[in-house]
């Protein structure tokens, strides 16, 4: 099977998993796919508010309202395109909120790398071997967007627990727990991909972020999604941090 066979054959049997559930069937409308690959896992947490960082056109933030419907969703999107199409899937629904930034630890204007696959994009130059392990995903050009701390958009009243931090920042992961810091308290956990290999120059890798999710008193319970090299070696994945005493 070659792998634009298997590519294609993937997305065609995700779309026979979205297609009876009618919020995913809305996604769809506007060519967007929820992130059922992290159903199992957001699924089975006990979520209030959900504050999603990197939502490019809406993929997690279609599966949370999915599984949790009454959650209160504040979405950060940069990226003028993909927050146009954020918006066009939650039109009219008023519990989800998007801002269209970034989040970091200060206020201003900031470069974002775009890249040709649009959700690969980062504050960070993206690097050779990110282009080199995933094909198609090299830079294309520059785009200034506004970034910030947290705070700066959300205030500690609307993060009602138990509340997720999620992050898909394609290596500015450990600047967005930085420029989250003032609200981290009141989240009961993180999911946040991060890298074993940098993939973007000068970017934190896996341990740098655990380090400093266990020195703000988290504890990973899991890591799911793994990406493999052809040879076997971790690439990245997703990780879920529990706050300690937090319920689940």
């Amino acid at each position: 099977m070659n792998g634009l066979f298997a590519r294609r054959l993937r997305k065609f049997i995700k779309f026979l998993h979205l297609l009876p559930n009618p919020v995913y069937r809305r996604g769809l409308k506007y060519g967007v796919g929820a992130a059922i690959e992290h159903r199992d896992i957001i699924g089975s947490l006990p979520l209030a508010t959900v504050v999603d960082v990197g939502a490019n056109v809406g993929q997690f933030s279609l599966l949370v309202r999915a599984l949790h419907p009454d959650a209160q969703i504040v979405a950060f999107e940069p990226l003028p395109d993909a927050a146009a199409r954020y918006r066009q899937v939650f039109h009219g629904d008023s519990r989800a909120v998007l801002h269209e930034a970034a989040i970091s630890p200060a206020r201003g204007t900031a470069t974002m790398h775009v890249s040709a696959s649009a959700d690969s994009s980062s504050l960070l130059p993206i690097s050779e071997r990110q282009s080199e392990l995933f094909p198609g995903t090299q830079e294309v050009g520059t785009t200034d967007v506004e970034a910030g701390p947290l705070d700066a958009f959300v205030s500690a009243e609307l993060v009602v627990p138990p509340a997720l931090l999620k992050i898909d920042v394609q290596g500015f992961e450990l600047e967005v727990l930085r420029g989250s810091l003032s609200l981290l308290p009141g989240f009961a956990y993180v999911y946040v991909e991060a890298s074993f290999e940098a993939l973007y120059q000068d970017q934190a890798l896996f341990d740098d972020v655990a380090c400093f999710l266990e020195t703000e008193g988290f504890t990973e319970v899991g890591r799911y999604n793994m990406a493999h090299t052809a040879e076997g070696a971790p690439i990245q994945a997703d990780f879920l941090f529990r706050r300690v005493n937090a319920p689940g």
